[in-house]
Formats: structure tokens, C-alpha cells, sequence
């Protein structure tokens, strides 16, 4: 599950709020285990999305770099083909 949190960190654009939330429900899949909470978790579920969501845009809104934003092209055409050569190997 982790392997979907992604660096949001000094790229070019921005991190989106789309791409905190999806961050912090991954975040929140991993820590409690489950995919999709019990109506009985549910409200306790989505609230720590939401202040994880919060964190996680605060931090970013915090941090200071003097490195130059990355490119989130040439980052993905990276990962694709790590991945490529990772799964090349499996078979």
C-alpha cells in the first residue's frame, strides 16, 4: 500500500490537494489495515484523512529548499522504468 505515497515535495507544479488527500488515505489505509472502514470506524476513519490531509499541506507549505523543483515527467519516465527492470526480472 505505501508504495503509492509519492514525494510531494518541490516539484513543478505543486502538490494538489487531490494528491495530499490521496496521501493521507494511503497513509490511513496502511496505519489501521483495512481499505475501507466499518460504518462503526467510519466517522473516526475520514477524520484522520482529513487531519493527516492538514498535516501533510502544512509541512509542505513549511519546508525550504534551495534545489531546483523537479519535473514531474521526467520523475514518472523514471519510476516507469525502474519498474520495467524490476519486472523484466520477476519472470
Amino acid at each position: 500500500m505505501c508504495r503509492n505515497i509519492k514525494p510531494l515535495f518541490n516539484f513543478e507544479p505543486p502538490a494538489t490537494r487531490n494528491e495530499m488527500h490521496d496521501a493521507a488515505l494511503q497513509f490511513v489505509r496502511k496505519i489501521s489495515g483495512c481499505t475501507r472502514p466499518s460504518q462503526a470506524n467510519e466517522a473516526a476513519f475520514y477524520e484522520a484523512v482529513e487531519e493527516i490531509e492538514r498535516s501533510v499541506h502544512k509541512l509542505l507549505a513549511a519546508l525550504d529548499t534551495k534545489a531546483p523543483p523537479k519535473n514531474r515527467e521526467i520523475v514518472a519516465a523514471k519510476a516507469r522504468e525502474r519498474a520495467k527492470l524490476r519486472y523484466a526480472r520477476a519472470t
